[in-house]
């Protein structure tokens, strides 16, 4: 299997081209699907492509539902009355309604499904946490939640960030996908702001005022793609999303991300002769909202051209890799892991999930792995790992040197791949299908994201 020359990898240890990219990123700050921000950031990844040593870059533009953000307040009476409006306590979802409504508040725990079969919510605000139980076997995401809540009739959705520190409410879409919001209103609280609700709950009966001023309109969004290697009709796929949340920097969620793949170019530019395949560097837009960027880019593309995709997202925090996905894409990651002496974790097609841009080529057979930081070995310096969709996204919160080693990790894997002597299947539609846990299933059937019906 073919790598990375030496003197590539000591250009990487030198080189301070990926740090001054998402140093770049991140002074946009709101880089919102569809807003100005995110445009901005397509140029400045155009124009870091162009730099990494990439040709033909782009820019493609299309159509998404716009989200805009104006302002949220929770009024709660009872045994004990407040009010939280400020912007460090309450933040509205992305995806959510102008709406204003009133009801009973309700805990549903930690939100898995057994939560919300075993509690009655129908005409209630219910209250949620944005972790999940790590005994639980899979994650159960934020907007699974929601949906759970909207079907069983709630009439409204507080997301609260238990067990992160600090005046972080979190953000993140609720109207996943859709041409329209979401059917409830949605706003996330701090950790403090959600166990003063608890703490309310336990002194009795709470009745909860949430109003949410927003705008939902169309927007446009934008792709930026370029490529390296030799111009071969089968191609790899090396994947970040470019947007972010409004009320934060992006830098993890997902700056590292695409910043990483403009490096990996840049490695993979300084061996192009040892490519037998082409690898294309996309940083898609539209993710946080609903995978549009990546949705949009397999919809007008000859899938059967791809012959792997390599997405990388909840990265830069950790230099310890974890990789999910297709069982012959996580071998080479392997055998490069092997080669240069580096822990490595991988995970089979069940923790593959429908929330990020991996999804939309997976779910059609594409051969895909997302890549991702070890949470468990992010070093104490990080304190919290649980940034991402918060105020805190910010640069503090990655080193350039984790950054570093995972762009020389993944670009030898990518390397790998693109031997010609690398084969890679498709994955059979049906082993996806089978491998998604059940619940998930469901969850797609109550969002009329039922891929497969």
């Amino acid at each position: 299997m073919s790598g990375l020359a030496e003197s590539t990898i000591g250009n990487a240890y030198r080189e301070p081209f990926m740090w001054e990219l998402l140093e770049e990123l991140t002074e946009i700050g709101n880089r919102m699907a569809g807003q100005e921000g995110e445009a901005r950031g397509a140029e400045v990844m155009k124009d870091g492509f162009v730099r990494a040593g990439a040709r033909d870059p782009q820019i493609n533009e299309f159509e998404i539902p716009g989200w805009w953000r104006e302002s949220a307040a929770l009024e709660v009476t009872g045994p004990t009355a407040n009010v939280f409006d400020r912007s460090y306590e309450i933040v509205a979802l992305p995806g959510s309604p102008a709406a204003s409504v009133s009801g009973e508040l309700v805990s549903v725990g930690d939100g898995v499904p057994e939560d919300f079969d075993s509690t009655d919510i129908e005409g209630n605000v219910v209250l949620v946490s944005a972790q999940t139980p790590r005994t639980y076997g899979r994650w159960v995401n934020r907007i699974e939640k929601y949906t759970r809540a909207e079907s069983g009739g709630a009439a409204g959705f507080i997301f609260y960030n238990r067990g992160v520190d600090g005046g972080v409410p979190p953000t993140g879409a609720v109207g996943f996908s859709r041409n329209a919001p979401g059917p409830i209103p949605a706003v996330g609280v701090s950790n403090e702001v959600g166990q003063r609700l608890i703490r309310y709950l336990e002194k009795g009966e709470v009745t909860v005022d949430l109003s949410i001023s927003c705008r939902n309109e169309r927007a446009t969004c934008r792709n930026v793609e370029a490529v390296v290697g030799p111009d071969t009709e089968s191609e790899i796929l090396v994947t970040g999303h470019v947007d972010s949340h409004d009320i934060g920097d992006g830098a993890r969620d997902n700056g590292a991300g695409s910043v990483l793949a403009a490096e990996i170019g840049r490695l993979l530019a300084l061996n192009e002769d040892r490519l037998d395949t082409k690898v294309r560097l996309i940083s898609f837009g539209g993710e946080e909202p609903g995978l549009y960027g990546s949705y949009y880019w397999q919809e007008n593309h000859d899938l059967d051209a791809v012959k792997c995709q390599v997405n990388m997202d909840g990265i830069g925090y950790s230099r310890d890799l974890m990789v999910n996905g297709s069982e012959s894409v996580r071998e080479v990651f392997e055998e490069s892991a092997r080669r240069l002496g580096v822990p490595i974790e991988t995970n089979p097609l069940s923790s593959v999930g429908p929330f990020t841009d991996q999804w939309p080529f997976i779910k059609e057979g594409v051969a895909s792995v997302t890549c991702r930081s070890r949470e468990d070995s992010a070093p104490v310096r990080y304190g919290n790992t649980e940034w991402a969709h918060t105020h805190a996204d910010t640069l503090d919160k990655l080193d350039w040197r984790d950054m570093r080693d995972l762009g020389i990790q993944i670009a030898t894997a990518v390397a790998g791949l693109a031997d010609a002597e690398t084969e890679i299947p498709s994955v059979p539609v049906s082993a996806v299908r089978d491998a998604v846990p059940e619940p998930v299933h469901e969850y797609l059937r109550l969002a009329g994201r039922s891929e497969w019906e």
